[in-house]
Order: C-alpha cells, then structure tokens, then sequence
C-alpha cells in the first residue's frame, strides 16, 4: 500500500475552478484500477491550499494512473490554476504491516 499526498497552491480567485474539477473527476479516480481511497483536504488558514490524499495498492497501481489519459487531462486542467509549484509525497503507513 502507498498514500500519495499532494499539496497545490491556487491563485484564490480560481479555486471554485479548482473544486469543478476535482468535483467532475473525483470518482473517476475513486475508481481507477488499484485506488483505495481519496480525500480533498483545504488549509485551514490559507483558501488556495489544498491537499490530496489517495491511497493506492501499489506503487505500480499509483504510477499506471499517473501515465493515464485521465491524470494528464486533469493535471494539464490543474496546473493552469497553480499559483506555486506543487509539493508531492509518496509515503508508506507505518501501522499497516506489508512484507516489502
């Protein structure tokens, strides 16, 4: 299992925008072959912050989305909202024991 969580910075006059997207596209991820679960979490302080946060079966399940149709749509959609680079991270639970 690996969780992948992304941190993006939008401009804050496009972050309806944003939440269009994501809205439109969130259970096509949901769904994607190997994602478990993901959540769209905002900075509690800072309106154009947003985080990602899937869980995914694998790293193979995570990087078969990632060279999708639907991941380079949506991120060419994405990044035109940016107002930063994003920050990513694949992580591994520590609580959920998994022979390597």
């Amino acid at each position: 299992m690996i969780v992948r969580i992304v941190q993006m910075s939008f401009k804050e006059e496009l972050v309806d925008d944003f939440l269009e997207l994501f809205n439109e596209r969130k259970q096509r991820i949901r769904s994607f072959d190997g994602c478990q679960h993901l959540e769209l979490w905002q900075h509690a302080h800072e309106k154009g912050i947003f985080f990602t946060y899937s869980i995914w079966d694998s790293e193979k399940h995570l990087d078969h989305y990632r060279f999708s149709e639907l991941f380079k749509d949506t991120w060419t959609r994405t990044k035109q909202l940016f107002a930063d680079k994003p920050k990513a991270w694949s992580v591994i639970r520590k609580d959920v024991i998994e022979p390597l």
